[in-house]
């Protein structure tokens, strides 16, 4: 009894409510079936007969005639419905606490295959809208240590409220099985301490996945290398890149619009790095783009020795070993 009691009880609330009603009901059923045989001639009649009356339903298509039946019909009433009610109102109440929960990042995903930001700021959120428009089916999950509530109908995401550095709300996020991780740089604090908390999620990353490819963003170069030895494997600069956009507008030409052109480029197309074939080896660059071209690829530059070369005269040639960077469409 007590293994029973005790396996009862570890048992969640919804499911216990439901295996009370149906021992109930079954123990109404049968008690009617054995008192008025000719009226309820099964004991599956009578518990079809238990439950309809439980849940006030009442068809009417057994009734119980005599005086027996029709107190233990009373305290069916009395007992199911009450307990019929108080498991429809137990169900709604945890539907709710799970939406709660679920906005207030407290719940724990079980998914696989998912992409996970960490970091809730501006970027993040045209993140997650870039990412949803070129792959619908993607599953993202968010983890942020200062924002209190995220609906799922305003962001397709499942977040995680937590410290990334810490191993448990990791492990909330599925680390183990998730496809790769983003890290955004918080610029409300301090440069350094932005790179700090940013290194010190990828070390708590990579000791709870080994292999997960990891994206972080630095904002000073002096903590590149830091971020490289806590296991990032692609740094994004985010202050180069942002100074590099703004010299090209302030020496652009007028007819030029260099932000919204690199910002539609990053929209719509996907960079690749391909090591050059032997097919192309020794032919210009003018043939390679010809070549690219017909694969709807535009050809932008090659790679030599860790050197970009970007946008070389057409009669360069390419040279084994060259890495080809080109961009398609998503």
């Amino acid at each position: 009894m007590k293994l029973i009691k005790h396996f009862y009880l570890q048992i969640p609330i919804i499911i216990r409510l439901l295996l009370t009603i149906f021992i109930l009901m079954s123990t109404f059923g049968i008690i009617i079936h054995f008192i008025e045989p000719q009226q309820f001639p099964s004991i599956f009649d009578g518990i079809w007969w238990a439950f309809v009356t439980g849940a006030t339903v009442g068809y009417g298509d057994y009734v119980p005639l005599t005086t027996q039946g029709r107190v233990i019909t009373i305290f069916l009433i009395l007992s199911g419905g009450g307990l019929i009610a108080y498991y429809i109102t137990a169900f709604a109440s945890a539907t709710f606490k799970h939406e709660h929960n679920l906005a207030s990042g407290k719940v724990a995903f079980r998914g696989s295959g998912h992409v996970i930001f960490i970091g809730w700021n501006e970027r993040t959120r045209q993140l997650i809208d870039i990412t949803v428009d070129n792959d619908p089916h993607v599953q993202i999950i968010l983890i942020d240590k200062t924002l209190d509530h995220l609906a799922f109908q305003h962001y397709p995401v499942h977040f995680i409220h937590g410290d990334p550095t810490e191993d448990q709300t990791l492990k909330q996020a599925n680390i183990d099985k998730a496809d790769r991780v983003v890290i955004t740089a918080d610029i409300s604090k301090k440069e350094r301490r932005a790179d700090n908390e940013t290194i010190l999620s990828t070390v708590a990353i990579r000791g709870n996945n080994k292999d997960i490819p990891i994206i972080a963003e630095i904002l000073s170069r002096l903590q590149i290398e830091n971020a490289l030895r806590a296991g990032a494997n692609t740094i994004i600069k985010s202050n180069d890149f942002m100074s590099a956009l703004l010299y090209h507008e302030l020496s652009r030409v007028k007819t030029a619009k260099p932000f919204e052109d690199v910002l539609q480029l990053l929209r719509s197309q996907q960079f690749y790095h391909t090591e050059i074939t032997e097919e192309l080896e020794n032919q210009t660059f003018l043939q390679a783009s010809a070549y690219y071209l017909k694969k709807n690829q535009l050809l932008l530059g090659i790679i030599r020795q860790e050197k970009w070369k970007i946008n070389p005269a057409p009669d360069f040639i390419l040279e084994k070993g060259d890495i080809l960077i080109a961009i398609a469409p998503w």
